[in-house]
């Protein structure tokens, strides 16, 4: 699992069950099963998907992705992280998210990626604003933190057009004890809420 936001909020007992409800239900999104296995190791086989994300099960194997399918499955049911699939007009696997969420800071943090033939359609920038206004009003946390590879210029653009502010830099944490240096950002549910707001009144960001 990856590393909570830096800042820290602190939920209560209300709040955090009521989170752990919300990941445990996950509605509207499609929860990656074992039916799904073959097709993530297809996405993930590509560099160009998966050499920007630092907390993929490597290395690919039908066996990693399967534990680390079920690996996500089990911390769903403790209300803690849900690991979606987005699938195409064919019903193919186009894509993941994985939300990790620590519901004793009200605090999430989401990763994922599209294939290669949906990336650079301007999907990217409607994809995170799309499943930040989800965390923050479906699950009910209250602060989201995002990492990018300090090279990932894509994500960073999409991360920078949602409105995410820039918080330096953070070290970032492999499943195999590494590490790696990603740009970070942080968001509130207040500060999402005034973006909205200025939006649909014709503002910008």
């Amino acid at each position: 699992m990856s590393s909570p936001p830096l800042t820290v909020l602190t939920a209560t007992p209300e709040e955090e069950a009521a989170i752990r409800e919300a990941v445990r239900k996950a509605p509207g999104r499609v929860i990656a099963g074992p039916e799904h296995v073959a097709a993530l190791l297809d996405l993930f086989s590509d560099p160009r998907v998966s050499d920007p994300i630092y907390d993929l099960p490597r290395p690919f194997t039908l066996e990693s992705v399967g534990n680390w399918v079920a690996e996500s499955r089990a911390l769903q049911l403790k209300g803690e992280c849900i690991l979606a699939v987005t699938l195409d007009e064919a019903g193919q696997v186009a894509g993941y998210s994985r939300f990790s969420v620590w519901p004793d800071r009200s605090s999430a943090e989401l990763a994922g990626a599209a294939r290669a033939d949906r990336q650079n359609t301007g999907r990217g920038r409607v994809g995170v604003t799309s499943s930040i206004s989800w965390m923050f009003d479906v699950l009910g946390v209250r602060l989201i933190g995002l990492t990018a590879a300090l090279d990932n210029v894509r994500s960073a653009a999409a991360i920078d057009g949602a409105g995410f502010t820039r918080m330096g830099e953070r070290e970032s944490h492999r499943p195999d004890g590494t590490t790696r240096r990603s740009l970070y950002w942080e968001m509130t549910r207040d500060q999402w809420a005034d973006l909205r707001s200025r939006y649909e009144n014709g503002g910008g960001p």
